[in-house]
């Protein structure tokens, strides 16, 4: 009966009779009366007993069966298929992040880039129905991973990210400017750009405020993350005597980076640990929802033929039981 639904789904109280009409059939037989009356029954006692006496309750049973399936087939089951169509209005996002060597600073756990790779990564995998790419950059910058919907291969180039794969430097318009080069002949109505950076523009031929402007018109919306605690931070420094960490002060150019944003219609974020970066991932998500609309198309069929069919048979073969081999003579 799985998949299966009642029209008149009230009518199956009507089973509740069948315990009723079994009790009563149970009570008759105690008082049923032989047919044939003799002094001893002692000469019968070694008797076999036939097969009509093992069958002589079939016909109740039957009937009984045939009874329990008309209700349910006056009940009306119908089988059900419920088809969805799933429209979904996608949004294309790249991610832009800054790979200079200040990413190794220890305010993060364990580092900047590494945190930043972590929680990247998380929101990715919460993008399902998002096209995501990756551009990296520091001195230079440079495409990972185009806008695809394979989000494992995102995740992949996102654990093969490392510093030394560029120049260093932080050429802040360069990497934005890659990222919008991804998104500019998209066809999603929403395009974003996340822009993550530890530092000040310092490399480059494009201007960050310049890129801003292509992102601008080409409808590219900017999420810019400044990455960094206030003040300063712990840096590794080679020494004859191994790594040592000293702190050094972090400055990131925050007023250009909330020009970016807002030029473009986004907004501009600072993560000082790995809690806050996770918070401003998880507000992006918020910010850009994918749009997805689910039409439900319900069909139903009747499904009560097979079983008046089986109660027909029944009461078929109950009948021709009682007119054959379980013919009782009065």
């Amino acid at each position: 009966m799985e998949g299966i639904i009642f029209a008149h789904p009230k009518l199956l109280y009507l089973l509740l009779i069948l315990p009723l009409l079994i009790a009563w059939y149970i009570f008759r037989q105690k008082d049923a009366k032989p047919s044939l009356q003799l002094s001893t029954l002692k000469g019968f006692t070694k008797a076999p007993l036939s097969l009509r006496v093992y069958l002589r309750h079939l016909p109740f049973a039957l009937r009984m069966v045939a009874l329990a399936l008309i209700v349910v087939v006056l009940a009306r089951p119908q089988s059900f298929n419920i088809t969805q169509n799933i429209e979904t209005e996608g949004i294309d996002i790249v991610i832009a992040l800054d790979i200079s060597s200040s990413m190794l600073a220890r305010d993060f756990k364990p580092d900047r880039i590494e945190a930043a790779k972590s929680i990247g990564v998380q929101f990715v995998a919460g993008r399902k129905n998002d096209r995501v790419g990756l551009v990296i950059f520091a001195g230079e910058s440079f495409t990972m991973c185009p806008l695809t919907t394979d989000h494992a291969s995102v995740i992949n180039m996102f654990n093969d990210v490392k510093l030394g794969l560029l120049e260093d430097g932080t050429a802040i318009g360069n990497g934005l400017g890659t990222a919008v080069t991804r998104l500019k002949d998209s066809d999603a109505k929403s395009k974003v750009v996340i822009l993550l950076t530890d530092g000040v523009n310092n490399r480059g031929e494009i201007a960050p405020l310049m890129a801003a402007d292509i992102a601008k018109t080409f409808g590219v919306r900017v999420y810019a993350v400044g990455v960094g605690s206030i003040g300063t931070a712990p840096y590794p420094v080679q020494t004859p005597f191994g790594i040592r960490y000293q702190d050094v002060k972090v400055e990131i150019d925050e007023d250009m980076l909330e020009q970016i944003a807002s030029s473009t219609g986004g907004k501009y974020f600072r993560a000082i640990d790995n809690k806050a970066l996770e918070k401003v991932y998880q507000e992006i998500d918020q910010l850009e929802k994918t749009k997805i609309e689910v039409i439900e198309t319900t069909r139903k069929s009747e499904e009560f033929a097979i079983y008046a069919l089986w109660a027909l048979a029944l009461l078929g073969i109950d009948f021709i039981l009682r007119a054959t081999l379980l013919r009782s003579i009065p």
